[in-house]
Order: structure tokens, then C-alpha cells, then sequence
């Protein structure tokens, strides 16, 4: 049993911890009950009905259930159109699709948050060598970085106002990066600064890790293009692949001409019988997400009061994404934390994580994420590059009580390496 593994003071503190945490527990409930409210209300108004999970093959002609899945996710999402499918592999590949249908030779994009994290930088030609990167095929690129954690509005309007920038960019989470991830109330502000000097940019917002933290979405704030992964927040921990495009309807269909054949568009993919568990997972996904929030709180709780000074965000700080961070110290501490995660998960609990390397990251990455769904991170998961400061990325959790499982026994096993 895992109780009997996990360290009596921490039990203890764990105990303690509900009393503390109880009022941000609650705030969490709230966001989840009016998100539960936008979805639900959804499902009602198109009028969804068991036909709509019928699993469509082929070329996808006439699927009604993906035309109404793709609806709800734009109202839920705050936006005109979306494109949600299961030919959408990842995060990245929804972002590389986004891009690549709405930026062509000569145009420029600018990233509002500073250098993007590491799996994107191939993709716009930052590093390697591929022949299919944005500034391979001739986007130009630019970025202006944070300053203290908020945007460089000055810069920002400043080289907007020149109008000679197709697509800006915000990255909503922090990657793996030191800085804080971006509240709506923050994104909405620049993007009204923006419009006054410019009206014909489109700004994307890469959502990932942030559906559902909060009761707005990007797009209820004036974002033209939002992107996200469904082995994320919006899939519920049910979806087993996809992701989503959502936003004005002419820039979706762009997209889709894209993921298709322009003539052909979003009318056609056969949805692989995913339906169901794309409609099941934004169902459940505000449920999923407040358990993500909760186990993140308590988290950063137990840290803190273990003596780690650089958790972020603090159990009682503001949260915009379902990212924990930690710094370690060290690469034992690293690989002793996540394999007390990866112990406690219900999917290959015997493997031993190791530093290794990675497919799309520089360095060599420890990860642990035992899941239902190979790479879900709304399902627990732990990860790192193995570089100093040695700072962990922890996210996902389908219920506060796996969650609070896995990380005590994560927390023993540094305890037991230190004793």
C-alpha cells in the first residue's frame, strides 16, 4: 500500500494542510462550477444525442457529432470557429499547423513573452536545421521579451504600430522557464492596447496548460487564434490524442484548408471512433482541471513548509495554469522526486526514471508520467532538463487524492536520500 510508504510527518502535514488550503480550495470550486456551467449549456444548445458518437470512417463525410464537438469548443473557448480533431497529434503540431496556414514567405511574427519553450524552436527555425521550419520557408521572426514578468507594452505598441507584423504571439504558460505564466485579465489588457494602433494583426494565444484555470478564456479577451493539446486540460484525461485550433471563423478555415486540402477544408476526417471520448473529456475536463489545481496548491504547500523557497507559484499565489514548479538543487533530487511519481502511478509504476534524452528538447530530460495516455500531463506528471537549478515542472492530477498519494511519496523518497 502506498500509505504504509510515506513518511509519518508528512501524513501529518498533509492532514493539516485541508484546514489551510480550504479557501483556495473553494475559489477553485467556484471557476470550476461556472466552467461547468459555459459546457454544459453547451452540449444542451446543439443539441447533442447519442448518434453523434458513431464512429465515422474514410474521407469523414457528414459527421454531425464532430460538427457539434467543434462548436462547443468554440463557445467554450470564447470563439467563432474551431477545428478539433484527432489528426491534431500534440500541442506543438496544433501550433506548426497555425502557424504554417496563416504565415507565408515574407511575413513576420513576433512573440509577445520572449523566447518560446524548447519544443517549438525548431519549428520556427531558432535551432536545427530542417527544411520545413517557419524561417525555412521564409517567416521572419522576432521577439520581445518580458520585463519583470509582464509584457513590454511600450515595445509592444511601439513595433505594432508599424503594421508591417502578420501574426503576434503570446504564450500563456511558462514553458520551462523562470517566469510566471500569464493571467486572462493581463492577456485581454494588451490585446485592447494592441487594437488601438492596430487592427489587422492576428494574435494567437498558445493556451496549453491554461483551459479551464480560470472563468475566461483567451478568446473571451479578443484573441484571434487559440491552441492547445487534449492530453491536456480540455481532453479530460478520457481523450487519448488530439488537439484543437479555435477562433475567427476565416483564420479556422485557413487552418482547415491546411489540415485538408483547400475546396476540401473542415469538411472532411474520419474521427477514428473519438467522439465519444473527445465530447466525454471536455465534459469532465472542469472536474479534471480542479483536481489539477488542487494538487498543485497542495504541492507548493508541502514544499513550502519542507523549507523549499523556490516553488512557484506559492500555494496561496494566484494561478493561471495547472504548472508547479520546484528548484531541487541537484540531479538526485530530481530523479529520487520523480521516481516517487512515476512509483505511485497507476500505468508502469516498476519503471525506474533516469535522466535520457528526448525527442524536441536540448537537453537530457527526466520525466515521469505514468498514464493512461502516453505523454497526458492532466494525468500526473513530472518532469525536468537536467540542467541547473535543477527545477522541476509538475502538472496534472485527476483527483486531489492520487494526487496527494504520489507526491508524499515523492516527498519520502527525498527525505529517505537526505536521511
Amino acid at each position: 500500500m502506498i500509505l504504509e510508504k510515506i513518511d509519518e510527518k508528512l501524513l501529518k502535514m498533509a492532514e493539516q494542510s485541508d484546514d489551510v488550503l480550504k479557501e483556495i480550495y473553494d475559489r477553485i470550486d467556484k471557476v470550476c462550477l461556472i466552467n461547468s456551467d459555459r459546457i454544459l449549456s453547451a452540449f444542451i444548445e446543439n443539441r447533442v444525442s447519442y448518434t453523434d458518437f458513431a464512429d465515422i470512417n474514410g474521407y469523414g463525410n457528414y459527421d454531425s457529432g464532430r460538427d457539434k464537438l467543434e462548436k462547443i469548443f468554440a463557445t467554450v473557448l470564447g470563439c467563432e470557429d474551431a477545428l478539433v480533431r484527432p489528426q491534431i497529434m500534440s500541442g506543438t503540431n496544433a501550433l506548426y499547423l497555425a502557424f504554417s496556414a496563416l504565415l507565408k514567405h515574407g511575413d513576420t511574427m513576433i512573440s509577445l513573452t520572449g523566447t518560446p519553450y524548447d519544443s517549438l524552436q525548431e519549428m520556427i527555425g531558432l535551432c536545427g536545421d530542417s527544411s520545413q521550419s517557419l524561417k525555412a520557408n521564409g517567416v521572419r521572426y522576432e521577439q520581445i521579451d518580458l520585463k519583470d514578468n509582464e509584457f513590454d507594452e511600450e515595445a509592444i505598441i511601439e513595433r505594432l504600430s508599424r503594421k508591417d507584423v502578420k501574426l503576434a504571439e503570446i504564450q500563456r504558460s511558462r514553458g520551462y522557464s523562470s517566469r510566471a505564466s500569464l493571467n486572462i485579465s493581463r492577456i485581454g489588457h494588451l490585446i485592447e492596447q494592441i487594437r488601438k494602433v492596430n487592427q489587422d494583426v492576428i494574435i494567437m494565444v498558445d493556451n496549453c496548460y491554461g483551459e479551464l484555470v480560470e472563468d475566461r478564456e483567451p478568446g473571451h479577451v479578443g484573441a484571434h487564434i487559440v491552441v492547445g493539446s487534449l492530453m491536456k486540460n480540455l481532453g479530460g484525461g478520457i481523450a487519448s490524442t488530439g488537439g484543437y485550433i479555435a477562433g475567427r471563423a476565416d483564420l479556422i478555415a485557413m487552418v482547415a484548408d491546411r489540415l485538408t486540402a483547400p475546396g476540401i477544408g473542415k469538411e472532411q476526417g474520419a474521427n477514428f471512433n473519438q467522439n465519444n471520448s473527445f465530447f466525454k473529456g471536455i465534459f469532465v475536463a472542469p472536474s479534471a482541471v480542479r483536481s489539477a489545481m488542487k494538487t498543485a496548491v497542495f504541492s507548493a504547500y508541502m514544499l513550502e513548509k519542507l523549507g523549499y523557497n523556490n516553488v512557484s507559484p506559492r500555494y496561496d499565489e494566484e494561478r493561471t495554469d495547472i504548472i508547479q514548479t520546484v528548484e531541487l538543487g541537484s540531479v538526485e533530487n530530481l530523479v529520487s522526486f520523480t521516481q516517487g511519481i512515476q512509483e505511485a502511478s497507476p500505468v508502469d509504476s516498476y519503471v525506474k526514471v533516469l535522466p535520457a534524452p528526448m525527442p524536441g528538447y536540448p537537453f537530457d530530460e527526466v520525466m515521469a508520467c505514468g498514464a493512461f495516455t502516453q505523454g497526458s500531463t492532466i494525468e500526473l506528471s513530472a518532469d525536468a532538463p537536467v540542467v541547473p537549478p535543477y527545477t522541476l515542472y509538475m502538472q496534472g492530477g485527476l483527483s486531489l487524492e492520487y494526487g496527494k498519494l504520489s507526491v508524499l511519496l515523492a516527498l519520502t523518497n527525498i527525505l529517505k536520500k537526505d536521511s
